[in-house]
C-alpha cells in the first residue's frame, strides 16, 4: 500500500466501529491500533493483548538481533580496535582509546626523534607518574561527561584499585552515567551487578534488560550472556543468532559455545563453518606487524 493510500484512509475504532478523523486514541505498547477513546480502548484490550505482544515481541527481537557497528578505530591506525580490554589502553589526558599496538610503537618529538621519556602516542601528553595524578585525570574527564571515563572511573570504585575506594554503590553510579551515554560495556556491568545481587538487590528480569541494551550497544560480552542464557532454556536458534553476532564482534567464547552445539547436534555444520568464517573475518580486521609486535613484546597480551 502506497504512502498516499493509507494517507485516504478513514481511521476506525477497533472496539466499536467507528469511524472518523478523530479516532486518534493509539495502543501505547503497538502504536497501531486506534480507538475513539478510553473506554474502548479498554473494553478492547483483552482481545488484543496477545496480538499486540506478539507485535511488540516481533519489534524488539528485529532491533535485539541486528548486527551492532564495529568497535571505533585506532585513532593512529585506523585499523579496528580489538574486542579485549588487553588490545586497546585508554588515555584519559585526551579521552582516546588507542590499540596497544600503537600504545608500544614508539613516541617521536616533532623533530622526529624517538623520545624516551613515556607519553600518550596521540596526544604526546606524558603519562601520569603517581596514583593521585591518575585518579585526578580520570575525575577530570567524567566531569566532562566522558563516558569512557564513567565506565573506568565505574570499574576502579567497583575493585576498590587506581586509588579509589571500593563503593558498588558509587561504581554503579558512574556505570548508569556511562550506559546513559551510550557506554555499552556500563549497561553490561549493571547487568552483572543485577544478576549477581552486588550493590543492588538480585533481579534477573532487569539483569537481562541491561544485557540487552548492551548487547545492542556493542558488547560481545553481553550478547554472549544472553546467548548462555538463551541455550539454557532450550532456545538453540536464539542462541546460535545471539553468538553469531558475537563472533562477528571478535568474542571467541561465543565461537566455542556454537562447536559445542555443533558437537552437541543443536548446531548445524553450516552454522558452524558461517562462524569460523566470521571470525577469521574479524581477526584480519584487526591485525596489524605493529600489534603482533606489542603481542610479542608482552606474552600476557590476548589482542584476538
Amino acid at each position: 500500500m502506497s504512502t498516499a493510500e493509507e494517507e485516504d484512509l478513514v481511521p476506525v475504532c477497533a472496539n466499536c466501529g467507528k469511524e472518523g478523523s478523530d479516532i486518534n486514541n493509539i495502543c501505547n505498547k503497538c502504536n497501531q491500533v486506534k480507538y475513539c477513546n478510553a473506554v474502548c480502548k479498554k473494553k478492547h484490550r483483552h482481545k488484543h493483548k496477545k496480538e499486540c505482544e506478539e507485535y511488540v515481541a516481533k519489534l524488539h527481537d528485529i532491533e535485539l538481533f541486528k548486527q551492532p557497528s564495529p568497535k571505533d578505530d585506532c585513532p593512529i591506525c585506523f585499523l579496528r580496535l580489538p574486542s579485549l580490554n588487553s588490545g586497546s589502553t585508554y588515555k584519559s589526558c585526551c579521552g582516546k582509546l588507542i590499540c596497544s599496538g600503537c600504545s608500544y610503537a614508539p613516541v617521536y618529538d616533532d623533530r622526529g626523534n624517538e623520545v624516551d621519556e613515556e607519553k600518550c602516542p596521540f596526544c604526546r601528553t606524558p603519562n601520569p607518574i603517581i596514583e593521585e595524578e591518575a585518579r585526578k585525570r580520570i575525575k577530570t574527564r567524567v566531569d566532562m561527561k566522558d563516558a569512557r571515563a564513567m565506565f573506568n572511573g565505574g570499574c576502579y570504585y567497583y575493585q576498590g584499585t587506581n586509588g579509589f575506594i571500593q563503593s558498588y554503590t558509587k561504581a554503579l553510579e558512574l556505570y548508569h552515567q556511562a550506559a546513559e551515554l551510550g557506554q555499552a560495556t556500563a549497561s553490561s556491568c549493571i547487568g552483572y551487578a543485577y544478576s549477581i545481587g552486588q550493590g543492588v538487590e538480585v533481579d534477573k528480569k532487569k539483569a537481562n534488560h541491561y544485557y540487552e541494551l548492551a548487547a545492542m550497544g556493542g558488547c560481545e560480552g553481553a550478547r554472549y550472556n544472553l546467548g548462555l542464557v538463551e541455550e539454557k532454556a532450550g532456545n538453540f536458534d536464539r542462541a546460535i543468532k545471539h553468538y553469531m553476532i558475537a563472533v562477528r564482534s571478535g568474542n571467541s567464547q561465543s565461537l566455542e559455545a556454537i562447536k559445542q552445539l555443533y558437537t552437541n547436534e543443536h548446531a548445524t555444520k553450516e552454522d558452524y563453518t558461517t562462524t569460523l568464517r566470521l571470525y577469521q573475518a574479524y581477526l584480519g580486521e584487526i591485525k596489524s606487524t605493529q600489534r603482533d609486535k606489542a603481542a610479542e613484546f608482552d606474552k600476557k597480551y590476548r589482542y584476538y
